[in-house]
Parts: structure tokens; sequence; C-alpha cells
């Protein structure tokens, strides 16, 4: 009798593995090297599977915690006292609290859709969801965008830093490329607990650097001829603000405020997902204290005049040790948001094979080329787009308002809504989740437009530092 009725391994759909001519030997009874053969390689990569969903189901919700902080406390928070100065120091505090609650919800948001569908890795696979194939290419493809956009963003920053500090020792196009290479090494361990444990030294980073700047113009502004009574700043905003001022100035807080896009990943590498509450709550609470204790703070202590990032306004050489410090910031959360692009893609190019795990020669190799081309690209985007400053303020405004704000929003009504929505239970959660919707929509239109008609004239003030 022969032996074609063999059962095929459960990893079958393994890109490039040939199927093999499975027959019985009549004469000695046993299964030919062929089959043995193909025994060995499905017990390869089942191996090989089991260990890649161990590797990337390891993450807490501390260490959790941790990556969404340094991504989301970036160069970026120090843009904020830039705002307050727009804004006038009570409606910054506002802004700055409600914004804080608003991406707490929906941060939580985002992760129920993922704790209600498991099978969810990424944003794009929302989207999926949502909208099927449509939403998750269009939501796909707005995802790498944004990060590419954010990895660039650092590409650039570190450019700056090296400049401070080396006094324009060298062209930007090297100290870009230097910056590029670092965040590509940094890339490399793809796994995201690995990444936390880098993030322990950035979240040092940032602590040391926060209180560079504060302590620094706080000290300043004591030895000035009249004290801090000398300082030019106001509660309310200064009468020539305008409507697009202030959005651009609502827009580099709602920036500070943009963790939501490193949910879904991130959660699918925690070992107990329905922890991810504690982090957003710790995360949340965090940041607006942080962030309203910066913008408030040094605003106060520098003036209306404070610069964007409010690094620069610090005198003599702290400056340059600001930026000293704060080059652990820049490459391990750049690394991290360019870990999460090419994690995105390769889970996309290799689904539904072992190759995806990253534990194999293959796994390592097509890793390594899909994380080298898109900081090739990031490093492309930085480098050789005229008036990048601009197109990053008018893309994050665009980009940025639907992950944090009308994405999540619409994923309530289409995703966990039980029921319709006007049923009494459903109350509260729609009249939030509408406001936000119309708040993302209003931020979507108005924070391009300012940007835009900006840029026509002169170069918005915070540059680079728009976003994280």
């Amino acid at each position: 009798m022969e032996a074609d009725n063999i059962t095929s391994a459960p990893f079958s759909s393994t890109a490039g593995v040939k199927k093999a001519n499975v027959h019985h030997n009549e004469n000695s009874g046993v299964i030919d090297q062929d089959d043995q053969e193909l025994g060995t390689f499905a017990d390869f990569e089942k191996q090989k599977t089991i260990e890649g969903e161990a590797k990337f189901h390891r993450l807490g919700w501390k260490r959790m915690t941790v990556i969404l902080i340094v991504e989301a406390i970036g160069l970026g928070t120090f843009s904020l006292p830039a705002a307050f100065a727009t804004l006038g120091l009570v409606p910054g505090i506002i802004c700055c609290i409600t914004l804080g609650c608003v991406v707490i919800y929906t941060g939580y948001i985002v992760g129920k859709v993922q704790i209600l569908y498991p099978e969810i890795k990424h944003y794009g696979d929302i989207g999926r969801l949502a909208m099927g194939r449509f939403g998750e290419e269009l939501v796909g493809i707005l995802y790498v965008l944004q990060l590419t956009l954010m990895t660039a963003s650092y590409c650039l920053t570190g450019t700056i830093a090296f400049n401070i500090l080396s006094d324009n020792g060298a062209c930007d196009m090297v100290f870009g490329l230097i910056t590029a290479i670092i965040l590509f090494l940094l890339a490399l361990m793809p796994s995201f607990t690995e990444a936390a444990i880098l993030g322990y030294i950035d979240l040092a980073s940032v602590m040391i650097v926060i209180g560079i700047a504060i302590i620094g113009s706080g000290v300043h502004a004591t030895h000035l001829p009249s004290g801090i009574y000398a300082v030019d700043w106001s509660i309310w905003p200064p009468s020539d603000t305008t409507f697009k001022d202030a959005m651009v100035a609502i827009c580099n807080i709602m920036f500070a405020y943009s963790f939501c896009m490193f949910i879904t990943p991130f959660m699918s590498e925690m070992h107990t997902p329905t922890d991810y509450v504690k982090s957003i709550w710790w995360l949340g609470i965090i940041e607006m204290v942080v962030y309203t204790l910066i913008g408030a703070l040094i605003f106060v202590f520098v003036g209306a005049d404070v610069q964007s990032p409010s690094l620069l306004s610090l005198q003599g050489l702290l400056p340059k040790i600001a930026f000293g410090f704060a080059l652990p910031l820049i490459f391990i959360s750049g690394a991290i948001g360019n870990t999460v692009t090419a994690r995105y893609i390769h889970s996309r190019l290799f689904k539904d094979s072992v190759i995806r795990f990253i534990n194999t020669p293959m796994g390592w190799l097509t890793w390594i080329m899909v994380l080298a081309t898109a900081t090739v690209v990031a490093w492309i985007v930085a480098e050789a787009i005229p008036f990048f400053d601009d197109l990053l303020a008018i893309s994050s405004a665009a980009l940025i308002s639907g992950f944090v704000l009308y994405f999540p929003a619409a994923i309530w009504f289409i995703l966990i809504c039980k029921g319709e929505w006007y049923e009494r239970e459903n109350y509260i959660h729609a009249i939030a989740c509408g406001s936000i919707f119309g708040a993302g929509l209003l931020v979507l239109g108005g924070g391009r437009m300012p940007v835009s008609k900006t840029s026509l004239v002169t170069p918005p003030p915070t540059k680079i530092y728009l976003i994280q």
C-alpha cells in the first residue's frame, strides 16, 4: 500500500519549500530518503516556530511602559515651551492635560481592539478588520510613511546635535549618514524585549536632559538684573496670536502624544496582553506631568523668545552639554522606531513563513535587508527632499492626527461598539468618540493649512522637532 497520505507539516505554506516526492519502498517497507528529509525539515521548521513564538512573547507591561516612554518623550518634547509661548501659560497647561486624557482613552481603544482580535499585530491589521483589504493597504502605507518620517526626523536631529557638538565640523550629509548607520546598528535586534533594555539608558538620558534644560534655564533667569520677574512670559495668548499660530502650537503638543502608533506592535510581544492598560495609564500620567512641567517652567524661565527646541535657548556651554547627553535619546528612540517600521514590513512580506521569526539564516538575511532599506529610505528623505521641515510638519499634522484621534474613534464605532451607538450603555463612549473624531478632523484640516501657508513665507520655527 502506498504511503501517499502522509500528513503534511502544519507550516507547509513556508516560502521556498518544494513539496517532496512521497512514496513507499515495497520491498523494504520503509520510507525513502525524500520522506525522511521532509520530516526532518518539518521538525526543524516546527522547532524554529516554537522558538520564535517564545522569543516574541516575553515583553511585560513594565518594559512596555519604558519603551513607550522613550518613544513618546523624545526631543519633540522640547518644542513644547514654544507652544506655550504661543498659547500662553494657562491654555498651554489645559491643552497638555486635556490631550493627555484623550490619548489615554484612544490608547485604551486601540489596545482593546487587539484584545478582542488577537490576530492583530500592527495598525494595518486594524485597517483590514475595519475596511477589508483596501483598509489594510491604506492604513499600512500611512503607517509606514509616518514611521519613516519619524526615523528621518531622528536622522536630522542627530545631524543637528553633531553640528552643535563639533561646531559644524563636517557637512550635514556626513553627520546624517553617521546617524543613519547608528540607527541601523541599534535596530538590528528585532525583539522589543531587547530594545527595552536599551530603553533604560534612553530613559536616563531623557531625565538628565530634562534636568539640564529646566535647571539651566532657571538658574539663568534668576541671574537676570531683575531676576525671574524680568522674563517676558504671559498667562494668556499674546494679542497678536492668530488661529494658524494656535493650531501649529496645538499640533506641537499633540505630536508629543503620538504613542498610539506603537501600542499594537508592542502589545503583540506581551506575554500578558491585558496588562497593556497599566502601561497606558502610567505612560499617560507621566507624559502629562513631564510635558506640563517642561512647557510651563522653561517658558516662564526663558520667556516668549524661547527657541524650538528649547535646548537652543540655554546659555554658554549648556546646549553642547544637553545635546551630548541627548545622543542616547536620539539614537535609541530613533532605532526603536526604525525597528517598528522594519518589523511591520518584514512581517507583511513573510506573513506565512517561519522566516518572519528572524531566527534562521534566511530570516536574519531578510531582516537585515529590510532594515537597511528602511534606514536608507529614511536617510534619503531626511537629506534629499528640499524644505523637509515643512513637509514633515504638514505630513505629521495629517497622519498623527489620524493615528491618535480619528482612527481610534472610528475604530470604536466599527469594531468595539455592541449594538447601536445610541443605546444607553453606549452613550458615554459614543459621545467621547464622536467628539474625538471631530477634533481629529479639525487638526487634519486646520493643522495642515497653517503650516502649509506659513511655509510659503518663512519656515515654521519648530522645524524638525514637531515630532519626537
